[in-house]
């Protein structure tokens, strides 16, 4: 039986032509060599699967080449090259630090680097994995690697950079690997297809590239793992039953019934998920990914960022079409809140089901818009094709539902709606403020108006109008202007928010609980027994030790022992004040704190013995102690 050879390790590149996705350093490397500047230490550090490791051993054989090419490549006929694909190379090394972390292994190394090569220019140093090093070895190693002879060469490789030390780096010339384009990898795993005739779809390939994540080397394992899963055939959806992977088609439906508020089929379709053997965290996922797609299929600057076939490339920029950019922020915004409280929710079924009933109903979310031509306050929704709200204007009118303009007399009306009153401003017409007859149009013709959004009037109007009694009804309704001596002007919105944060203020004082000493202790004990409930039992004793009273009707003090747990309750002080205008219901209350200083002492305890007196104590309960030390002529260092 043939030895069957993984395609990570059969089609791994031998020079630098044929590695993938890292152009920018092995244009770098080839330059180098072909203009002798090779620097004495190397760093390639990335992410995993990406060729660190590869381009080491390249740039090794290559420096060495005999016959090194115009192009900066090695020629793979010489005797140092084709030593180096045997594995018999003598001016090669390398070292794996996971396992090789001592500092005795560096010192190892640095022994072997005194002796000169026998054959060829360099010896090359391949360390690998060097942040697994410990801080000893690493200083042992630093001389070396700052001033090395002049025919070594180090190529260390990491994937932690940040975990070696800055004298290391700065002694080295980084290079940074970037993960692997799902295009590149795509064409990579194409090529290897051709080669060992292996039919694969194009989309199939595509899932294998965004299930691998940038990594070259999963890439290829996968690939090979679903060509023994199908026998040499990939089809799309072999490879989503291999993969564990949701179809895009199950995304699509979804959004179909979210569209159409199908709140029913949306939980079919996610029932039918869950039966495949999907949990509720990777639908949440895909579902997200699937909607950030969609945001970016809609600018065709950015649809590149879409990383799909070309085919369902289409399929996105169609559905985009019929969602607006604020219905996908909104949704993925309470996507990530459902998945970060995934993990935390009991009933995980019903936590995806509730955020899907969200997402169907997520249409009908109203926004306050300023109308163009009325300047009315109208509620939009957010359709499919409606654009993102416009801002509120600074002001703008607000009719009442008690004053209706009169028949034939168009009229201007601005209103400030507050908690307790509310203020009409008519500025032609309106209902007189006495029994009085109706107003022909004559009797006041309309006047156009130029700014309805923003108008200056006078001081004072004065409206007249006939009564029954034949008397004259005289009305007189401050401008808005005048209004601005005694108080700020408002807007409708800034005023209702005014109103309802008084009339929230006003509620919470009436409904204000009485501080009792009694009812203090009681809740005292309670928020206490949420820390035992949660095991802190450092908390808990910190927070008995110290002593709870009430000073005033609004005034809670707490009395500490000592500066460590005065400390504690200044740390926890916001925590506990809160915790005490919530029980009371009481936003006045305020939280004092103080330290009882004749108790300090009590708490510290006696104070600690020196090394001469612990000696003292021990040869006077142990006098074997002394004697030893004086047959043995032993100095305490005190």
């Amino acid at each position: 039986m043939e030895n069957f050879i993984v395609s990570a390790r059969k089609y791994r590149p031998q020079n630098f032509s044929t590695v993938v996705g890292q152009s920018h350093i092995t244009t770098t490397l080839k330059n180098a060599i072909r203009n002798s500047q090779l620097a004495h230490a190397f760093l390639f550090c990335g992410p995993r699967g990406v060729g660190k490791t590869t381009c080491a051993r390249i740039l090794a054989k290559t420096i060495n080449c005999e016959n090194l090419q115009p192009d900066g490549e090695a020629c793979n006929q010489c005797h140092s090259c084709t030593s180096f694909n045997e594995g018999s190379s003598f001016n090669i090394h390398e070292l794996d630090a996971a396992s090789n972390n001592s500092v005795d292994d560096i010192r190892t190394l640095v022994e072997q680097v005194r002796f000169a090569p026998q054959a060829g220019k360099y010896k090359i140093y391949i360390i690998d994995e060097v942040h697994m090093l410990s801080s000893s070895a690493f200083n042992a190693f630093l001389k070396t690697l700052e001033e090395p002879p002049s025919y070594a060469i180090f190529i260390l490789a990491t994937t932690e950079k940040h975990k070696i030390l800055p004298t290391i780096l700065s002694r080295c010339q980084i290079f940074d690997f970037k993960r692997i384009t799902i295009q590149d990898t795509v064409d990579h795993l194409q090529e290897i297809c051709q080669k060992e005739h292996i039919e694969a779809e194009s989309d199939a390939l595509h899932l294998v590239a965004q299930k691998t994540d940038g990594c070259m080397r999963d890439s290829l394992s996968t690939l090979d793992k679903i060509v023994s899963f199908t026998g040499g055939h990939l089809t799309y959806q072999n490879t989503l039953e291999h993969l564990n992977i949701l179809d895009y088609d199950y995304f699509f439906k979804v959004m179909e019934t979210v569209l159409q508020q199908d709140v029913a089929g949306a939980l079919l379709i996610f029932d039918e998920i869950l039966q495949k053997g999907f949990e509720g965290d990777n639908f949440l996922n895909g579902w997200a990914e699937f909607l950030r797609n969609l945001l970016m299929s809609k600018e065709d600057r950015v649809l590149h960022l879409v990383e799909v076939s070309g085919n369902l490339k289409d399929r996105y920029k169609q559905m985009s079409g019929r969602v607006s950019p604020a219905y996908l922020v909104t949704a993925l915004h309470l996507l990530n809140e459902t998945e970060i409280n995934y993990r935390m929710a009991r009933n995980k079924r019903l936590h995806v089901e509730m955020a899907l009933i969200k997402l169907c109903f997520l249409q009908q979310a109203v926004t306050l818009v300023s109308d163009d031509q009325t300047g009315e306050v109208v509620k939009k929704k957010l359709v499919a094709d409606g654009a993102v709200p416009q801002k509120l204007r600074s002001s703008f009118a607000q009719a009442t539902p008690d004053a209706k303009p009169m028949t034939g007399q168009p009229a201007t009306t601005a209103t400030i709606a507050s908690n307790e009153a509310r203020l009409t401003i008519e500025s032609q017409g309106g209902q007189p403020t006495a029994p009085a007859q109706p107003v022909t149009p004559s009797a006041q013709p309309a006047q156009p108006v130029q700014r309805p959004a923003q108008v200056t009037p006078p001081a004072a109007t004065t409206q007249t109008t006939p009564s029954n009694n034949g008397h004259t009804a005289t009305a007189t309704a401050p401008r808005a202007g005048q209004a601005t001596a005694s108080t700020p002007k408002l807007t409708g919105l800034a005023a209702m928010k005014e109103a309802l944060a008084a009339k929230q203020q006003t509620q919470t004082v009436q409904q204000a609980i009485p501080m009792t000493a009694g009812a203090l202790t009681v809740y005292w004990d309670e928020f206490i027994d949420r820390f035992r409930q949660a095991n802190k039992m450092t908390v808990v004793s910190n927070l008995q030790l110290a002593q709870i009273k009430l000073i005033g009707a609004e005034e809670i003090g707490i009395v500490s022992r000592n500066i460590v747990q005065f400390r504690f309750m200044e740390e926890e002080k916001l925590s506990i004040s809160a915790f005490f205008k919530d029980k009371f219901q009481n936003p006045a209350i305020v939280l004092t704190l103080s330290l009882d200083e004749t108790q300090q002492t009590q708490d510290i305890g006696p104070a600690p013995l020196s090394s001469r007196e612990q000696f003292q104590k021990m040869t006077e309960k142990y006098p074997l102690v002394k004697e030893l030390k004086e047959k043995l002529n032993m100095e305490l260092d005190f």
